[in-house]
């Protein structure tokens, strides 16, 4: 039942198709960000929602029945629109009579344009286009997520530019949204959205995502040995010193993260990482990152920080800031949002400090703290055609709230010389909306994918070079708030 695409909308859209004007032929949506905080947008997740729910035969006889019986029950009548449903098993083989037309994923535009349209192609189906509004608009959430984390990226390396090496870039936010999210498949699709920025994870559901539905023939994204309480604290407080001793014997090289705060984080530093253990984490062939896991976070940093440059050393590089001993980092992962970033990162500069020394780790508020209206995600008819009538642009627009009107007509998504996206209104831009070359392209008809997009492809396409890092637009500093 949970495969059946009849049983994927909301229960009120089964009773539209006699809702519609005697004679519709054709119904034509699209969608769009109507704003939020974010200047631009990284489209993404519209090719794992079209693979995992419309792709191929997806009405059979069978799930008809099982549908029809369904919402019978549900609404104590039966007011499936069988007729439509028998005409696209008998005719289309049970593939969907729909054409969707979609910004290529991984392409930055700017908020409030149009990002995909869906139209039925058989004017017998004209109710299908709004039916899968639903299972459709659910490509919000990973939109969302990869551009919020696109937007920690540009702070995180604007942050290197000014003091340090911003080609560590890649790895410096690392997803640790897995168990902080409402479903398997949230991670999955989340997880996935924050790589289309980053290459750091321990939400593993995203690389599996990303190798089913994305092409992603090499894992895509990496992890390191990492301690967590559970391992410190069953050492007990007075062998506090074994616990991590044995880490390091565990993991005599490379990469290995430390949760130092089941007691007292400053002693831990102070007293035996750069005490009784110092030459044994200088000795290794490879870095330690300690993490704090409590506390405010701007007080702690700034506090560690100087504690581990005076135990471990370091230099003062080029750019007239402090990096630690490579042998020795710090992960920040508790309370990270985009807003906590900005905050970070401050101070660290403020007290000549490089963003080197640190990463950070986000569970919640990297794949969580999100929901449809943080970006205003919507699909609205804007374009219906009915028999006698003709074309007719339609639009909502109310009164007592114009930020919901929402734009008429047939729409392509432009782009001009300088490389500006904007949106034309066959209706509002007439003469230019004809000559126009649109950069929506057919993804989906029939029932077919007719483009498929890799998550290396999509990276390049969302990718910020620091060349062009002073030209891109970043949010501002109230919105952070």
């Amino acid at each position: 039942m949970e495969d059946n695409i009849l049983l994927k909308a909301d229960s009120y859209k089964i009773s539209h198709h006699r809702q519609y004007p005697p004679q519709t032929t054709l119904v034509y949506a699209y969608l769009e960000s109507r704003g939020g905080p974010y200047p631009e947008q990284v489209f993404f997740g519209l090719q794992y929602v079209l693979k995992k729910h419309l792709l191929g035969q997806v009405v059979t006889k069978e799930k008809l029945v099982e549908a029809t019986e369904f919402w019978k029950e549900h609404f104590g009548k039966d007011i499936v629109d069988k007729d439509m449903w028998e005409y696209i098993i008998e005719t289309y083989d049970g593939h969907l009579p729909v054409r969707i037309k979609a910004v290529p994923e991984g392409t930055v535009v700017p908020t409030g344009n149009v990002l995909m349209t869906i139209e039925n192609t058989d004017p017998r189906c004209a109710s299908l286009a709004s039916f899968l509004e639903t299972i459709l608009l659910q490509v919000w959430y990973p939109t969302t997520i990869a551009t919020n984390s696109r937007e920690i990226k540009k702070l995180l390396l604007r942050a290197l530019v000014r003091t340090g090496d911003p080609s560590l870039i890649k790895t410096q936010m690392h997803d640790f949204g897995f168990r902080g999210v409402s479903s398997y498949e949230t991670s999955a699709i989340g997880g996935c959205a924050h790589l289309t920025s980053f290459y750091g994870t321990d939400t593993i559901s995203g690389c599996v995502l990303a190798r089913n539905y994305y092409l992603a023939k090499e894992i895509a994204a990496n992890s390191i040995p990492a301690s967590e309480h559970s391992t410190m604290v069953s050492w007990t407080r007075d062998r506090e010193r074994d616990a991590y001793e044995n880490l390091l014997n565990t993991y005599p090289t490379g990469t290995v993260a430390c949760v130092s705060d089941s007691y007292d984080i400053y002693n831990a530093c102070e007293h035996i990482w750069g005490g009784s253990l110092r030459d044994k984490v200088l000795a290794r062939d490879g870095t330690l990152v300690i993490r704090p896991d409590s506390g405010d976070p701007l007080e702690v940093l700034s506090r560690l920080l100087n504690i581990l440059y005076e135990k471990f050393g370091g230099y003062v590089n080029q750019k007239g800031f402090k990096v630690l001993d490579k042998h020795v980092r710090i992960i920040q992962g508790d309370g990270v949002s985009l807003k906590t970033i900005h905050e970070i990162v401050s101070l660290i500069e403020k007290i000549g400090f490089s963003t080197d020394n640190l990463v950070f780790g986000s569970g919640g508020g990297l794949l969580q703290k999100f929901d449809r209206d943080t970006m205003k995600f919507a699909i609205k008819c804007s374009y219906v055609e009915i028999t006698g009538l003709g074309g007719l642009a339609v639009a909502k627009d109310p009164i007592t709230d114009t930020g919901k009107r929402n734009k008429p007509g047939r729409l392509k998504l432009v782009k001009d010389d300088k490389g500006t996206y904007r949106t034309l209104s066959s209706i509002q831009h007439a003469d230019e909306y004809e000559q126009a070359e649109d950069q929506l392209v057919t993804v989906f008809e029939h029932g077919k994918l007719l483009q498929e997009y890799s998550l290396e492809t999509i990276r390049k396409r969302c990718d910020i070079p620091v060349d062009q890092l002073d030209s891109i637009s970043f949010m501002k500093t109230d919105a952070l708030k």
